[in-house]
Parts: structure tokens; sequence; C-alpha cells
């Protein structure tokens, strides 16, 4: 099962990766920039669990020991959290600014920095863009949307598009029974661990 998941990441990371190379005047992504990985509350399907624990048994000792303990403190934080909303914590995968299982990431990271086209909903616009990168070009905070007017402006012939990879689009079972997998149970990320 999770070599036919390969083969289904295999084919939207070359979509998704087509998407980000069409929208490059306005992604602003670079090493060393971890924003969508320190807060978050990530959601993963059981598949995409499997997965990244195949990554994290390649990982040595050391690594595998920070992220222990990075889930034992999330978990801790997670218990004693007693806020309004969701629980947002920084993903445990993340070691100095860096994702150590990058190729095992999840399909929300894979998609994270464009244009989200939600169905029957407001589009999404990463959070970044108030932050000065993605789209920041052409976001106008007071509105808090993306400006036809700055995009103009801007004199980029390649128009700010939405795209469809929403996560729930991503992780449709059409996709998988079309692949010959299943996602599965899907809950936050950190809810995944009971013991590693």
């Amino acid at each position: 099962m999770i070599e036919n998941y390969k083969k289904y990441l295999d084919f939207i990371q070359n979509k998704i990766n087509g998407f980000f190379e069409r929208q490059k005047p306005y992604i602003f992504c670079k090493k060393g920039c971890s924003l969508c990985c320190e807060k978050g509350e990530y959601p993963w399907s059981y598949i995409e669990y499997k997965y990244i624990i195949e990554g994290f048994l390649k990982l040595d000792f050391e690594l595998q020991n920070k992220i222990k303990e990075n889930i034992k403190k999330i978990k801790e934080d997670k218990k004693n959290f007693n806020g309004d909303g969701i629980f947002m914590h920084q993903c445990p995968f993340l070691i100095d600014k860096v994702c150590v299982l990058y190729d095992y990431r999840g399909i929300i990271c894979r998609s994270f920095g464009l244009l989200v086209n939600l169905e029957n909903k407001k589009p999404q616009i990463p959070f970044c863009s108030s932050l000065g990168l993605n789209y920041s070009n052409v976001y106008d905070s007071e509105k808090k949307i993306i400006s036809n007017d700055m995009w103009k402006k801007t004199g980029i012939e390649t128009e700010p598009k939405l795209y469809n990879v929403s996560y729930n689009f991503l992780t449709n079972d059409s996709f998988a029974d079309a692949y010959n997998f299943k996602f599965g149970e899907k809950r936050p990320l950190i809810d995944w661990f009971e013991e590693i």
C-alpha cells in the first residue's frame, strides 16, 4: 500500500511543483524559512503517518531522540492546553529550522504557500503573505485580499492564481482509489503518536 501511496505522491508533487513554478514571481519560500512549520495543527492521514514513520526509522538515533523529545513536549503542552480553539504547535520534525523528514513530509506541507481554492469558501491566502513572503507583492493587508490593482502595478505578466490544492481535495478517496491505497483516518499530526 505504501508503494502505491508513493506513486500518488510522485504524481501530485509533479503537479504542485508546476503550480509553484508558474507562480514563481509571488513565491518567496527559501531554505531556513520555517514559519509554516512553527505553528499549526497539521492534518495527517493514517497513510501519511505510516510513510513519515518509514522516514523516521532511517534517521540516526540522535535525531530520532530529538524528535521523540519534541513529541513528548508537544503532547504535554496539549494535555495542559486550556485555551479556546485549536491547539497549535511546532512540527516535531522541525529541527534547527529544517524539516529533517522533508522527503517524507505530509500532503499539507507539499502544497502550503500557494493560493488555495476552497470549495464554496473564500480563497485561502498563505498567512506568510502578511509577513512579506508569498504573494506579499500583491497582498492588500487592509482588505486582506490578493489585489488585482496591486498585481497590475507589478508589471508581472503571470496572474496570481488559485489552485485546487486543499488538503481535503488532495486526500480525496477518488485519488486513493485510482492509485489503489487508502488514506485512512485523518487526525492532527501530534495525535498519531501514542508511543514513539
